[in-house]
């Protein structure tokens, strides 16, 4: 019986699965739908890949992050 690879990249989920206005990407962990479904069955080098667009898709939604007071996840520190 053979097991399934333990993954070296963990997942950018957050638990917070919502897709945004668009229907572009999760506002949770950034992914798109296609990412979600790949990952996890995608070798780590195609999750690194997938990682790069997160931050990507993170910074144009979000450039001033947490510190501007931008809360759109629900992840920044009171």
């Amino acid at each position: 019986m053979s097991q399934l690879p333990t993954p070296g990249v963990a997942s950018p989920c957050i638990n917070v699965c919502k897709m945004d206005d668009t229907g572009a990407f999760c506002v949770g962990c950034f992914r798109t739908i296609a990412e979600i479904a790949l990952w996890s069955r995608a070798p780590d080098e195609q999750r690194l890949k997938i990682l790069l667009a997160v931050e990507r898709r993170r910074g144009e939604q979000d450039p001033a992050g947490c510190a501007a007071g931008g809360d759109s996840r629900g992840d920044c520190a009171r």
